[in-house]
């Protein structure tokens, strides 16, 4: 079987390389961030299965899905809580806690051995996944920004951002007063501070208030573009493989 790793830490990558090399499994890949692995994804034959960590050096893993229809089994590798990885059980083959366990490993890939999915029947549901990973009952959103202008310090309301992007490797809120201020921080950060009834990431490069939203209109390879309020710098789409969630956001 074709198997690939997308690990951000490469001796966790070659460790989790020689343990599968004992269980006669030989990997095809090392995968180490999202722009990488879209990169691959979309150049290569999708393997069997891929052992996927969910924190990338340039991102959550999940933002390659958002780019890809990828049609692999997953094994999730991660540290997250118990609470956590009913998520992981309800998208994925399985999910393996680090450090990796050998035994755990073994049992992991059998299980993947015996099931053996079609790749037209798998789905991984990011948004799914996304509600999961949080408690939302603990989970307090972002309400506001205290940013610096000249020697002001300007607080900017949530419901007051249109959206939020990035450009040059920065990243930027545009306001429904049409002014656009820098903060720190990714928009991946960011995305994970915000409310996602409020807010949706529709590309790479943009998170939209579903407030802020004046007009959808049909665009190329059943993609939408949107309008916004204020914003007009350039223009927004909804990636082709987002706008099904998308669509389920603004309902």
């Amino acid at each position: 079987m074709n198997v690939i790793i997308i690990e951000d830490e490469k001796p966790a990558a070659r460790r989790l390389n020689r343990m599968l090399a004992e269980l006669n499994i030989e990997v095809q890949q090392m995968l180490h961030s999202v722009e990488e692995s879209i990169n691959w994804f979309q150049n290569n034959e999708h393997p069997d299965l891929i052992f996927l960590d969910i924190q990338l050096s340039d991102g959550l893993s999940f933002e390659i899905f958002e780019e890809v229809t990828v049609k692999s089994a997953i094994i999730f590798t991660t540290a997250y809580d118990e609470y956590a990885l009913k998520a992981f059980k309800l998208n994925s083959i399985d999910y393996l806690l680090k450090p990796i366990d050998e035994d755990e490993l073994r049992v992991a890939v059998d299980k993947f051995k015996e099931y053996q999915p079609l790749q037209s029947n798998i789905h991984v549901n990011i948004n799914d996944i996304r509600k999961l990973l949080i408690n939302p009952v603990d989970r307090k959103y972002k309400k506001r920004f205290t940013i610096k202008v000249g020697q002001h310090l300007k607080i900017i309301n949530i419901e007051d951002i249109e959206c939020f992007y990035s450009e040059n490797k920065a990243t930027y809120i545009h306001t429904n007063s049409n002014r656009n201020y820098l903060i720190d921080n990714s928009l991946e950060y960011w995305q994970e501070q915000l409310d996602p009834e409020q807010f949706f990431r529709v590309n790479r490069t943009f998170v939209v208030q579903i407030n802020a939203i004046k007009d959808i209109v049909s665009y190329t390879n059943s993609r939408l573009q949107l309008k916004l309020e204020s914003y007009n710098n350039s223009e927004i789409i909804v990636s082709r493989e987002r706008v099904k969630d998308f669509k389920h956001f603004i309902e």
